[in-house]
Formats: structure tokens, C-alpha cells, sequence
């Protein structure tokens, strides 16, 4: 099943299945981001819109692109206010967002689906002004080593999504050749767990 289909086939338990990963994204999301000021935001890979309202409560415009129709179903009900918009593209190609409009780019448990990060810093880069940031949220290189994967159950059974594992030195060294500074790194860990779950980054364009 391609990864499209399989968020597709997903959505309509994404908010509410048991998700350690999903719901340790949303606090370090807030954490990281809680002291930073930002009025446009593209938020790449927003699916159901997990993140959509704490960034959306402080920004003047907030687009978040999916390729999920399913995901993107739910997210538009949820957020049918005016300074929110939402497209349905693929971010393996050219986003559909005009150079230089976003002080603010996210990434959240996207890049894991993703074997190419130059091409999407690159894109993060261009989209953003100077002074703008570019987060990232992803599930810990440690966890991918381990085996672990995006995976949901239905009644028909497990499905495992299609992934590709990145080492922490990957996302530093794809930020540096797309010209960004690295600003900060936090790690996420479930409570008594000594394996982090979950990776966060933060970059500045200057």
C-alpha cells in the first residue's frame, strides 16, 4: 500500500487511536516553538491538523499542505477559519507556494516518509523570508534503528508504512547545504524511557 493511500485509509482514526507519537509531537511542537514569533506559516504534512491550532492561534496565516484527501477532509472541518488554508499537493515535487512568503516552515512526522531531504530543505529555504525558521519534528533515528515505523491497526489487521531511516548527522548536514544555522536540537522521550522517542530541530535562515 503506498503511503498516500495508507494516511488516506488512516485518517478516520488518526485523532483518536492510541498514538504515544502523535500526541509527544503535539507538546514538543508547543515547547519548541512557545518563544518564537511568527505570522506566516506553512505547515508541511498538517494531515488531520494536529498542529494547525496552536500554530494558527498565533500566526495571521497558517497554509498546510497534504497529499491526503482523507486528512485533509478532517482538517479543513476543523479549521474552516479564514486565516487557514489548505492544499492538497505532493512535496517530492515543487510546493505550490510563492519564494520568500513564510517566516515559519514545520515538519511534522513527515520526513520519515521522505528519502530525499536536500530537496526539501532546499524548498523550506526558498519559502521562507530571512529572520524565518524552519522546525522539525520527527520520530528519533534511535526508535527507526529499533524497527520502529508509522504503523496503525484496523480489522483487517497491522499496516506499516513504507520508511526511511535518517541519521541525526542527515537532517544537520541537509540544513547546512541548503544554508540554513542550526538553532537548537531537543529530544523526546516517553515518561521513564531512556530512548528518546522523538527529534526536534530547529534552523534559522538569516
Amino acid at each position: 500500500m503506498s503511503v498516500k493511500s495508507a494516511y488516506n485509509l488512516w485518517s478516520s482514526q488518526y485523532d483518536s487511536n492510541k498514538n504515544k507519537t502523535r500526541d509527544l509531537d503535539k507538546l514538543m511542537t508547543e515547547k519548541m516553538l512557545s518563544k518564537i514569533q511568527f505570522s506566516e506559516v506553512l505547515e508541511i504534512g498538517c494531515g488531520t491538523g494536529k498542529n494547525t491550532g496552536f500554530l494558527a492561534q498565533n500566526a495571521d496565516q497558517l497554509t498546510g499542505i497534504d497529499f491526503s484527501e482523507e486528512m485533509l477532509k478532517i482538517a479543513r472541518k476543523k479549521f474552516p477559519d479564514k486565516n487557514v488554508h489548505f492544499i492538497d499537493a505532493d512535496i517530492t515535487k515543487t510546493w505550490p507556494v510563492a519564494d520568500s512568503s513564510v517566516n515559519l516552515v514545520t515538519f511534522n512526522l513527515v520526513l520519515e516518509h521522505i528519502e530525499d531531504l536536500d530537496f526539501q530543505f532546499s524548498e523550506a529555504f526558498k519559502k521562507l523570508k530571512s529572520g524565518g525558521y524552519l522546525f522539525i519534528s520527527e520520530l528519533h533515528p534511535y526508535k527507526q534503528y529499533n524497527g520502529t515505523k508509522a504503523r496503525f491497526d484496523t480489522a483487517e489487521g497491522r499496516t506499516e508504512l513504507e520508511t526511511f531511516t535518517h541519521h541525526i548527522s542527515d537532517f544537520t548536514k541537509s540544513a547546512t547545504s541548503a544554508g540554513f544555522k542550526f538553532e537548537k536540537m531537543e529530544e523526546g522521550f516517553d515518561d521513564g524511557a531512556e530512548t528518546p522517542r522523538l527529534i526536534s530541530f530547529l534552523f534559522l535562515k538569516t
